[in-house]
């Protein structure tokens, strides 16, 4: 069996991370999504995996290399063009007309293949699916899962008969024309033959495109049903609600880096803390390289990437600072992802960094923003001191 991961998409819903991330690289517990899908996809023996890529798609590449690390084989497919003047321009060509584009180069898919979109984390029984694929002789398959229905317009629903052939495929239908709250979760099954449909050098998508063909034509296309933990990271909102699922311990498989140095507190190799009059409260994880001033107070779920800088006085309430995030003395924090010159909170609204009055982060390598924070120490001492 071979795999493909679907990684040429901008992610925009997952703005800002995105403006310079692709979207499987976005990390949780400090590891890019697509780790842990390459992971997945070697406990049950996939070996030869394909990736599309096209926006940013370098930052892939080069932490993914060849696959060695992860014991398989990983070959990309670049979607885009370079001008004459030596500029890359990405120019996704669609999931499925990704796919197409693959197999006519090379060859690829010349047996069963996976499909995963990489922008979720999944603990598919995938030896499981691929019996009942074959058991039913399909040409196709959808792993679904059951959703709320005001969650329906975000998903491609999938309508079948009662021996779970699907007859409709609807491509983020509204909740009122909706026939079905089984969606498809990015989890696909094909036979080569599947791929004969795609037509050549055009951008055609597998939602959208290829699976309402498949259902017209009346092929052997199957939803299966199945219970696994399937955590999409479709928005900003659902990837503030994954990282404190993933620090609560709720997500299965996976475990916090780090040493543990008390209840409910990791931390990286050469953490610097202040502890007089600082107080966190777990599950905390602070990495590598990052120093804690005296008074700070921490409340988990949080997260703090390496080469950060939480200054004295500062709050930082279930929230998630990137790396080399530096929070101002006496700022407060709730409930945000703080990326570069970026924040969100958990609403979703974005704020650049020019906005917040007062400054409430900076870069914790900028020297600027050190200035700033020695002169507000230096402001605070004379408020003291009077």
């Amino acid at each position: 069996m071979k795999a493909m991961i679907l990684a040429a998409g901008k992610g925009t819903r997952v703005r800002p991370l995105t403006y310079d991330l692709p979207k499987p690289m976005i990390p949780i517990l400090g590891k890019p999504v697509m780790a842990y899908l390459i992971e997945h996809l070697h406990k049950y023996g996939v070996t030869e995996i394909m990736v599309n890529v096209s926006y940013l798609h370098e930052k892939i590449e080069e932490y993914f290399g060849e696959g060695h690390q992860y014991d398989v084989q990983i070959g990309y497919s670049f979607e885009g063009y370079t001008t004459d003047d030596g500029e890359v321009v990405p120019q996704p060509l669609g999931s499925a007309g990704g796919m197409k584009k693959i197999q006519e180069f090379g060859g690829f898919f010349d047996d069963t293949t996976i499909v995963l979109c990489g922008d979720a984390l999944i603990d598919l029984d995938i030896k499981s699916a691929l019996f009942e694929h074959r058991r039913k002789g399909a040409l196709a398959s959808v792993i679904t899962k059951e959703v709320p229905w005001d969650k329906v317009s975000s998903y491609g629903v999938v309508v079948t008969d009662d021996n779970g052939r699907i007859v409709e495929f609807q491509e983020k239908p509204s909740q009122q024309e909706a026939k079905s709250n089984f969606v498809s979760t990015g989890i696909y099954i094909f036979e080569p033959e599947v791929i004969d449909l795609i037509p050549s050098d055009q951008t055609f998508d597998i939602g959208s495109q290829l699976f309402p063909l498949l259902a017209e034509k009346g092929m052997p296309f199957y939803a299966q049903t199945r219970s696994f933990n399937w955590i999409d990271i479709g928005s900003v909102t659902d990837y503030w609600e994954t990282c404190q699922s993933v620090l609560m311990g709720e997500v299965a498989n996976l475990h916090m880096p780090g040493i543990q140095i008390n209840d409910g507190l990791w931390v990286g190799l050469n953490t610097s803390i202040d502890w007089e009059g600082t107080t966190i409260e777990g599950p905390v994880y602070i990495g590598s390289g990052t120093r804690i001033e005296a008074g700070v107070h921490i409340v988990g779920p949080t997260w703090i990437g390496h080469g950060s800088h939480i200054c004295a006085g500062a709050k930082v309430v279930r929230s998630v600072l990137f790396e080399y995030t530096r929070v101002l003395p006496n700022v407060s924090l709730n409930e945000m992802i703080v990326f570069k010159d970026y924040s969100v909170d958990r609403a979703g609204e974005m704020k650049h960094v020019s906005e917040s009055d007062p400054d409430s982060w900076a870069n914790a390598r900028d020297r600027r923003s050190k200035r700033r924070t020695e002169h507000s120490n230096e402001l605070t001492d004379k408020r003291i001191r009077a």
